[in-house]
């Protein structure tokens, strides 16, 4: 009688077994998935929607949402699945299931630059954010009082993660997590109802926006971008799920995947909307933020404006986590730093820092979410994860899998590469009108 042989080890340890032992415990439930997935995913990207819609138009536009949200459910869907496709052992870090997947070397390499991407790049986009917001808050709800620069009013936004930043992991920031996501759903519908209490404004226009046709194919490049920042949640998925406690009768997919598919609906309630009534409501004049051009009710506005604020500090928080995580694991290993309070203190206080610092420098808020979204998250989100799934599950060639797996690559593709130059451009060309430390 032959003895079947045992499954293969994993090319490399997830993670060290000390530093394991200090990390967050596993006892996050379902629904914990539900709220740090929209509060990662609905950020300050879904006010920038109808931006992308006025350079896609309708067709395009409402073919290139509704794909998006497919295929990264598809995505997040392949992620949950491979956090434990290895018998007995949890990719508790995106990194450390591209070790697996792609060798310890090559693994690192292909998947930590691009998840630092993510997560630094919507940390300095949501200082940029939370800043205007905070100043938009003001200028409204105090018309007499004194004008302050926007830079003033991002290190005041700023200063808030310094504090913040030094709670210790993912289910101590739940709380902070969960207005978040309560403050996405709100603001977002405040914003589309306000567009629909607005109506069209006087004259609105649908054409595609009068430019040179390189102008306009760059700008349309940045507009994929900018709808690929809105579906940044995957870079920290697993990261999420690692908080999940998981056993052979119940693994950590199963309350996982219920929490992703929440949240897949909140999304859909927050984006769609937005996209198509702001869209509706200002045409091809409508601002990269569309609460910008709601003016009334002025306490309402005022009230999504702060609803931003909020949720913003949630959403840096979560992607800041994993930095984190990374930074400190990084010094205990290789430079024998002891942990504990000291050590968190030093990284976290200069991480914030260096965000707000480009915050602060560079607050090109429409043309960043085009860059990062293309050169960052198009990766994390869009096609990474159906590469580890062809390599790791095998489909057949040719099957539904396959095929399906094989179109969200193309496509990803594409968008990275067309927003990246796209975002990059802009940059470039609109640099004459931006103003460092305004």
């Amino acid at each position: 009688m032959v003895s079947s042989s045992p499954p293969p080890a994993p090319k490399e340890v997830p993670s060290d077994e000390k530093w394991a032992e200090d990390g967050p415990p596993r006892e996050a439930k379902w629904w914990y998935s539900t709220f740090h997935t929209v509060t990662a995913m609905v950020g300050a990207g879904v006010l920038s929607l109808p931006y992308a819609m006025a350079y896609l138009g309708w067709g395009p536009g409402i073919v290139v949402m509704i794909l998006s949200w497919c295929i990264t459910l598809n995505t997040m869907w392949q992620m949950i699945q491979l956090h434990e496709c290895v018998p007995g052992v949890r990719f508790d870090r995106y990194k450390d299931l591209g070790k697996h997947v792609f060798g310890p070397k090559l693994g690192a390499w292909i998947v930590l630059p691009q998840q630092l991407i993510v997560q630094v790049g919507c940390d300095i986009v949501y200082m940029v954010t939370g800043g205007k917001c905070l100043m938009k808050f003001m200028e409204i709800a105090c018309t007499n009082c004194t004008r302050i620069r926007q830079s003033y009013w991002i290190c005041i936004f700023g200063a808030i993660h310094f504090f913040l930043s030094q709670l210790p992991n993912f289910n101590a920031v739940s709380g902070v997590s969960l207005a978040a996501a309560i403050m996405s759903l709100s603001y977002s519908t405040i914003a589309w109802v306000g567009c629909v209490g607005k109506g069209r404004v006087p004259n609105v226009s649908y054409a595609y926006k009068a430019t040179s046709p390189v102008d306009y194919m760059f700008r349309v490049f940045n507009a994929l971008g900018q709808v690929s920042f809105a579906y940044a949640g995957h870079a920290v998925v697993l990261e999420i799920q690692a908080t999940i406690p998981s056993t052979p009768e119940k693994p950590s997919r199963v309350p996982m995947w219920k929490g992703a598919v929440w949240a897949y609906f909140v999304n859909a309630l927050c984006y769609f909307p937005v996209a198509f009534i702001g869209y509706w409501a200002f045409g091809q004049d409508v601002n990269d933020n569309v609460l910008v051009g709601l003016e009334r009710p002025s306490w309402l506005i005022a009230a999504a404006n702060l609803m931003v604020v909020v949720h913003v500090i949630g959403s840096y928080q979560v992607y800041a986590m994993p930095v984190f995580d990374l930074m400190e694991q990084k010094l205990v290993k290789t430079w024998n730093f002891p942990p504990g309070v000291l050590l968190r203190f030093i990284v976290r206080t200069t991480y914030v820092a260096f965000t707000l610092f480009f915050g602060v420098t560079f607050p090109f808020f429409g043309d960043l979410l085009g860059f990062f979204g293309g050169f960052g998250f198009a990766p994390t989100s869009y096609f990474l994860p159906s590469i580890m799934w062809l390599k790791v599950k095998k489909p057949r060639r040719f099957s539904t899998s396959w095929w399906i797996n094989w179109a969200c690559i193309f496509i990803g593709v594409f968008i990275m590469i067309a927003s990246t130059v796209g975002g990059l451009r802009n940059i470039v060309a609109d640099s004459s009108s931006y103003e460092f430390y305004s």
